[in-house]
């Protein structure tokens, strides 16, 4: 699906252009037509959502911010957001989508050689193949100068040893990129660096870490000892450092943001058409107010949280990579706190019918949290938002 960046317009608040708006709409009945039954009947028999994501990816949404001359759609991670938020709308989000073409797929494309460019970005484009992202640490934390995860030159080869945590959907990837560090041979300092490690690679190897999430991608914890890896592994200049990794960590905040909008969106829709219906005495529980005012808050702020995350996907897409590291986190932070609030009024509206498996709410009730904790925390945006933005001292 090819998307004409140019009819966007642009603003603090966009106005979305007539393609965006009818790719709004065909995601949302490609996630209609699967729904929130389909995606817990998945999840229960513990398997993946392989039907609909290959067909998102044959309709050309999985691969829309990818380039044109690679499979994909020619848009960016406004168009992709778009997507993500409708099916998680829909009650069937795809985590995947903030990892595979948001993360993977946007790097590869700034910065990949033109043989990883052509080796990678079609089939994560159509669907066909898939990409994990490894970053965070037992040790490090939310810190990712304390990685500990290095490369070393071996002849022409690269030998990469450490440890990933909370990595998700690598046995459902065919590779993982990987945040390492190397040595600067001038300063003697470590400096990150993304490396694509293929799953079968002797050395790397994973273990399930049991989580209380009820989704079907599954948190793995990654152990590189001694991966030997070719020279072309490497993505992008060994000396960008922190460009090339929020290349990806830019989008990632935009689509954890989207996937947050998305899951607000489905429970208040279920609460609002619940609160219209449900009948207590002569009238709607929804002509109460008690009922009502907190669904119309929620509503407020799941909208100005899109706003905000239609301004960071703005100023990544135009380029503008300073400008839309504050707004990303800013735009993450206000989506998760807005989907964790609508996940909560929502299930207070239905009561003890909140918590059965019938409406599908009680399992957003742990998965809300997730857009508050990762792939930052908020509190760590705070530090952020206060320090760079408000020039407050920097607390950490």
């Amino acid at each position: 699906m090819t998307v004409d960046r140019r009819a966007a317009g642009t603003g603090a608040a966009p106005l979305e252009s007539e393609e965006q708006r009818a790719l709004r709409a065909a995601v949302a009945a490609l996630g209609g037509r699967y729904g929130r039954a389909y995606f817990e009947r998945v999840r229960r028999a513990g398997g993946q959502t392989d039907e609909l994501w290959q067909e998102a990816g044959r309709l050309g949404y999985l691969g829309v911010s990818l380039p044109e001359e690679y499979g994909g759609g020619g848009g960016g991670i406004t168009e992709l957001s778009i997507v993500l938020e409708e099916l998680g709308a829909a009650g069937c989000p795809l985590l995947m989508l903030i990892v595979t073409p948001a993360i993977t797929g946007t790097v590869i494309a700034r910065f990949g050689t033109g043989e990883q460019k052509r080796a990678w970005l079609p089939g994560l484009a159509d669907g066909s193949r898939r990409m994990a992202f490894g970053i965070t640490e037992p040790d490090a934390g939310s810190n990712s100068h304390r990685i500990t995860t290095t490369a070393r030159r071996d002849g022409g080869d690269w030998i990469l040893t450490g440890r990933k945590v909370f990595v998700s959907g690598v046995d459902i990837a065919d590779a993982t990129l990987v945040v390492g560090r190397t040595e600067d041979a001038r300063t003697g300092r470590l400096k990150p660096c993304l490396f694509i490690v293929p799953g079968d690679a002797p050395g790397f190897s994973r273990s399930m870490i049991e989580m209380e999430l009820s989704v079907p991608e599954k948190q793995f914890e990654l152990v590189l000892d001694d991966v030997r890896l070719p020279a072309d592994a490497l993505v992008g200049d060994e000396d960008a450092g922190l460009l090339q990794l929020f290349a990806g960590l830019n989008p990632e905040r935009i689509m954890t943001a989207a996937f947050a909008l998305g899951m607000g969106r489905f429970a208040l829709d279920r609460a609002v058409d619940y609160a219209r219906t449900r009948q207590v005495w002569k009238e709607p529980i929804g002509a109460h107010q008690a009922v009502a005012h907190p669904l119309a808050e929620a509503h407020i702020e799941l909208e100005l949280a899109r706003l905000m995350m239609w301004k960071a996907a703005r100023l990544y897409d135009a380029g503008d990579d300073t400008g839309a590291g504050e707004a990303a986190n800013m735009a993450k932070y206000a989506a998760g706190e807005a989907c964790a609030r609508a996940v909560d009024r929502s299930v207070h509206t239905l009561g003890g019918n909140g918590l059965t498996s019938e409406y599908g709410l009680g399992s957003l009730v742990t998965a809300s949290r997730v857009a508050r904790i990762a792939p930052v925390s908020r509190e760590m945006i705070l530090n952020f938002v206060s320090h760079r933005t408000l020039g407050l001292p920097r607390s950490y």
